[in-house]
């Protein structure tokens, strides 16, 4: 099946791009290598069709006396995570055409994180997961370390520790299943089949789920995120929005929730909790912003609360919610982080909206304004967008698990339109007096034009016409890895 191809096309990619001498021929190889890896994926999901099992995409022993394998496989959950990946590579490259400093380096190391990401969706060993996982940091820290703007080497150093923080939990998590199971394998597919015990369970299940959840911007370990978001590059704010941030509640749910699930009953309440708390403190913080990367970046803490609380309903309506906001919120958030750092930042060298006020750039860039307006009622849930179908998912679900968080994340999404209401404003359509000139007013470019019409369309046609993918994600619950999350929580 192709669907391990796009793994490969992306470190053959980053391994060409060593070869490559002209700028020209690093941004053009970067685009075609990302594009061919979308289209893998795409094949991928054609070949694996609507099944409610896990398809083997390719399985051998890699270290035998650890029962560890070189094991990729994928189900409906797998091919929307790398269809969303494939999706968001392609844009990153197109809102990257303006990198000048080290081109080649900065191509390399953005195919190695896509090709990384690739990887964690698609692994059903869980030590192969976690080395996927680990990869993804080393590419991240550079991107954002090198190329960022502001405090990025903080920015960078912070996101390596909290991963690691959250790595060495996983770890711990991982070789514990490992030993109570027998010591004798890390398939996902062989774990989840085993009897767990509910007391390993109740201390197993958060130290899993939080050490994923710590890189999904789960309150009160979500600092590192908008630091990092502000301080990246516009193609890493792009992929730490719409892929990284992924990584850690796909983590959650394919890992935490899966092997653990009277564990998960357990702490249901509690984890839903710091959901909540993170939706509305996530958007109220984003309400009070000056820079508009801050405001976006506390705005992805607060729709990945919506994430984690669909996940923590446990039942199949919250669960295929989770999926398509983390889906949804990859478009969307790559979207105005596309927008805002290269067609703002980039031209107005400043972040600070009192000052973007005053340049009244929707005047100046009418694209960028309707891009923007439509990024921004989008993410507030607007009927026809993606974002519409996931946040009713989630809430529906939620309002039969725990009505009273659902209440409080309804009052999270009225303060999302609060904020993305100000941003408009103040970015796009400032006073008419007092203004100040615009240090840059080079046209918006083509690339930035087909990366903005990509990303509005896919959420487009998920909005639009849903039920194709709502498909995909809810026949793998059918699937007899679930089997110990269905009888434990009645799914």
């Amino acid at each position: 099946m192709s669907a391990g191809w796009p793994i490969y096309i992306s470190f053959a990619g980053a391994l060409a791009m060593l070869f490559t001498s002209k700028p020209a021929h690093s941004r053009a190889l970067a685009l075609l290598t990302t594009i061919v890896g979308f289209l893998a994926a795409c094949g991928g999901a054609i070949q694996y069709g609507i099944g409610s099992d896990v398809s083997v995409v390719t399985k051998h022993p890699w270290i035998p006396a650890l029962g560890i394998e070189y094991f990729l496989g994928v189900d409906g959950v797998s091919i929307a995570m790398i269809l969303l990946t494939g999706v968001a590579a392609i844009a990153g490259v197109l809102f990257s055409w303006n990198i000048e400093h080290r081109i080649k380096e900065f191509f390399i190391f953005y195919l190695v994180l896509i090709g990384s990401v690739y990887g964690v969706f698609v692994s059903f060993d869980l030590f192969l997961l976690f080395v996927f996982y680990e990869l993804v940091v080393v590419p991240k820290y550079f991107l954002i370390a090198i190329w960022g703007s502001g405090q990025r080497e903080y920015a960078a150093m912070k996101l390596a520790l909290y991963s690691f923080v959250g790595s060495a939990l996983i770890l711990a998590g991982l070789f514990a299943a490992f030993a109570v199971s027998g010591g004798k394998t890390f398939n996902l597919l062989e774990l989840a089949k085993y009897p767990f015990p509910e007391t390993f369970q109740y201390w197993a299940f958060p130290l899993t789920f939080i050490g994923f959840a710590i890189l999904a911007g789960l309150w009160p370990f979500h600092t590192w995120a908008p630091t990092g978001h502000a301080a990246a590059p516009t193609a890493g704010s792009m992929l730490l929005a719409g892929v990284v941030m992924k990584l850690g509640a796909y983590g959650a749910f394919r890992v935490a929730i899966t092997l653990f699930p009277l564990g998960a009953r357990a702490w249901q309440t509690e984890m839903a909790l710091l959901a909540v708390i993170g939706i509305v403190y996530g958007a109220s913080v984003a309400l009070v912003q000056r820079d508009i990367k801050l405001v976006i970046g506390y705005s992805s803490v607060s729709h990945m609360g919506f994430v984690v609380l669909g996940l923590m309903t446990l039942n199949q309506l919250g669960l295929s919610g989770a999926v398509l906001q983390m889906f949804s919120h990859g478009i969307l958030g790559a979207l105005l982080f596309a927008i805002a750092g290269r067609m703002v930042y980039a031209r107005t060298h400043t972040r600070d909206l009192e000052e973007i006020e005053r340049m009244r750039l929707g005047r100046l860039f009418p694209f960028a304004a309707g891009a923007f307006v439509l990024a921004a009622i989008a993410s507030m849930g607007i009927p026809g967008f993606s974002g519409f179908v996931a946040e009713l998912s989630i809430l529906g679900s939620a309002w039969n698990a725990f009505p009273t968080f659902a209440v409080v994340a309804g009052i999270g999404i009225l303060i999302g339109l609060a904020f993305n209401l100000r941003a408009v404003q103040k970015v796009f359509y400032g006073p008419e007096i007092g203004g100040i000139p615009c240090p840059e007013t080079v046209p918006i470019t083509i690339p930035e034009r087909l990366g903005v019409a990509l990303l509005i369309t896919t959420s487009l046609v998920i909005g639009l016409a849903p039920e194709r993918l709502i498909h995909l994600i809810t026949s793998s619950f059918a699937s007899p890895l679930f089997d110990a999350l269905r009888k434990g929580v009645a799914l």
